[in-house]
């Protein structure tokens, strides 16, 4: 179902991974106040917070991951495609968990940072997603290995 606001898909899937204990009203709430908040913070910046938030969400989302793989005795870190419904999935998580980390008064506040700072192509999430490239990147001599 799309979101009532922006009519939009992506946005309801992100609420519900940002969802907790079933609350999905809080969830909108703090995902609409981070929006505005990034409305407020990023006046330089020409495009919609929706946009922002999507290309955001583009900047952070992983092409590759590495599985470990056991062969013989030796463990492998093997770099293998996401699917990518699976890439999207990710990236929300990834957006989600390192905005909690973040030091902030509320939510939607650490939110609206990591949405920002993931545009601007920094941040926890970004970082996390330039190791797995990295790290997939050192381990593709166990590519042959992809089950």
């Amino acid at each position: 179902m799309p979101d009532p606001r922006y009519n939009d898909t992506l946005v309801t899937r992100f609420v519900n991974n940002l969802m907790i204990k079933g609350k999905k009203n809080v969830a909108y709430e703090v995902f609409y106040d981070a929006l505005e908040l990034i409305e407020k913070r990023a006046k330089d910046i020409e495009e919609s917070p929706l946009d922002i938030w999507k290309k955001a969400l583009e900047n952070i989302t992983p092409q590759v991951e590495v599985k470990s793989r056991r062969v013989g005795g030796a463990t492998f870190q093997v770099p293998t495609e996401i699917r990518p419904d699976r890439k999207i999935s990710i990236s929300m998580k990834n957006m989600i968990m390192f905005a909690n980390k973040r030091t902030g008064h509320s939510m939607s506040d650490k939110l609206a940072a990591e949405i920002l700072a993931a545009y601007k192509e920094e941040g926890g999430a970004f970082k996390k997603k330039e190791d797995t490239h990295r790290m997939a990147e050192a381990n593709k001599a166990f590519a042959h290995f992809r089950f």
